[in-house]
């Protein structure tokens, strides 16, 4: 997952398009979650401290931020190829 979001930093450089970068900051979202999944594994990180009404806020909005932008990626492609 690392080389996928060292990869992905690299085409963000290369181009402008929102569709792609929205694809980039999901990729790099996703490295985000499995970085901070392994610290509160590894016991450096308390997932508790984070926590919102008892539910684990960090834990929440990292495992659905991906999504959220590739989603988002995806509409905007949507959007831009519709015929009129």
């Amino acid at each position: 997952m690392a080389a996928a979001a060292f990869l992905a930093i690299l085409l963000w450089s290369r181009t402008r398009d929102l569709a792609w970068m929205l694809i980039v900051i999901g990729t790099i979202a996703s490295y985000a979650d499995i970085v901070f999944d392994l610290l509160a594994r590894i016991g450096l990180v308390d997932e508790s401290r984070y926590a919102l009404f008892g539910l684990p806020f960090g834990r929440i909005v990292l495992s659905n931020l991906p999504y959220l932008f590739l989603c988002a990626a995806l509409l905007v492609m949507i959007k831009r190829k519709r015929i009129r």
